[in-house]
């Protein structure tokens, strides 16, 4: 087998381009796993299969899902280059930071080092002494043709501020501002600020670099039982589960809920009737007044049953307290009082 090495100028010269882009973000709880994103900037023009490809995602739905592109997307969909892509991947919290869980890899080429690897393929998302350490490679200089590498993404499982999050490794663009990115994602300044050890006052963002954003997750009723449990989705995503029966996405428009419906994508899924109700399959909902019920995922169990609630929700106005009544009985005694004071203040008079 061959090897493929880079000179040392080469090197420096990669080196430098990355050492201001690639991080780590903080993961505090060893071992825990979870679902990440990150941003990726295609050095070239590219389709959504090769970046699907390169990063070993298993189904075009699931990076066309973290994008919230139809499914009806074609594999050959362009991605000019110099432009970002969200790419979705698994997590894990390890030695107090959080990296891609043994994913993607990537298969050496001739002509292939670790710095453009890291600094090119990859785009600066790592450094490449964090391959190098991944995958106990003792000479950075010399890697093998058709040798496979982990290559481990900055990520991070850890709730912020107790809230679970998804958390997103946002690409700086030029001309972006810490305020700017906070109002986008609907994150505050100061979150930004700790969560990526930011001085304050904030210093101009440097364009190229990754940062951690932490992105809300749709309320679902998912079960702490279930299989996808916590299922955390993020605003303007969707993601499929359940043995890909079941599509659930996250719209903030739809008061932060969990929407799921019926999807089958393969001849094992059946129809999925609601638990309590003959009536309602998942995702239905049926009204009754201003109270409405629906067939709400709970999540799947590991002989592939979908799981079920139902849901009630109201929309009828609140009533008024005995307090609030008392009080409003109260002034209006006083308004009817001062009408008789007027009333014979004037007879007097006349």
């Amino acid at each position: 087998m061959g090897s493929s090495k880079m000179s040392f100028l080469s090197a420096l010269l990669l080196l430098l381009a990355v050492s201001s882009s690639a991080k780590t973000f903080p993961c505090s709880s060893a071992g825990t796993t979870c679902d990440a994103l990150i941003d990726y900037l295609s050095p070239n023009a590219t389709t959504i299969s090769a970046v699907k490809t390169l990063f070993n995602i298993k189904n075009l739905r699931t990076i066309l899902g973290a994008n919230n592109l139809p499914l009806s997307t074609p594999r050959n969909y362009s991605i000019p280059a110099n432009s970002t892509i969200k790419i979705p991947f698994p997590c894990i919290c390890r030695n107090g930071t959080g990296i891609s869980n043994r994913r993607p890899n990537y298969t050496v080429v001739p002509g292939d080092g670790l710095y453009h690897i890291a600094a090119e393929v990859f785009s600066g998302l790592v450094l490449y002494p964090e391959i190098q350490a991944v995958n106990n490679i003792s000479d950075a200089d010399l890697i093998e043709v058709g040798q496979n590498l982990w290559i481990p993404l900055p990520c991070s499982c850890d709730r912020v501020e107790g809230q679970p999050v998804v958390h997103y490794g946002h690409r700086v663009a030029g001309g972006s501002s810490l305020e700017g990115i906070a109002a986008q994602y609907n994150v505050s300044q100061a979150t930004l600020s700790t969560l990526n050890n930011l001085p304050n006052p904030p210093t101009p963002l440097v364009a190229g670099d990754v940062i951690d954003v932490p992105l809300r997750a749709c309320s679902s009723r998912v079960s702490n039982t279930s299989l996808d449990f916590p299922l955390l989705v993020a605003s303007d995503t969707y993601i499929f589960t359940a043995n890909s029966c079941v599509r659930c996405k996250c719209d903030a428009a739809l008061n932060w809920m969990l929407q799921c419906e019926p999807f089958g994508l393969n001849s094992s899924c059946t129809p999925i009737r609601c638990e309590g109700s003959e009536n309602l399959h998942l995702g239905n909902t049926t009204t009754s007044g201003c109270n409405s019920t629906t067939c709400a995922y709970a999540g799947y169990n590991r002989t592939a049953s979908v799981l079920t609630t139902l849901a009630t929700d109201s929309t009828c106005p609140a009533p008024r307290s005995s307090a609030t009544r008392l009080q409003g009985w109260r002034w209006n005694g006083v308004v009817i009082f001062m009408h008789i004071m007027v009333l014979c203040i004037s007879f007097h008079k006349g």
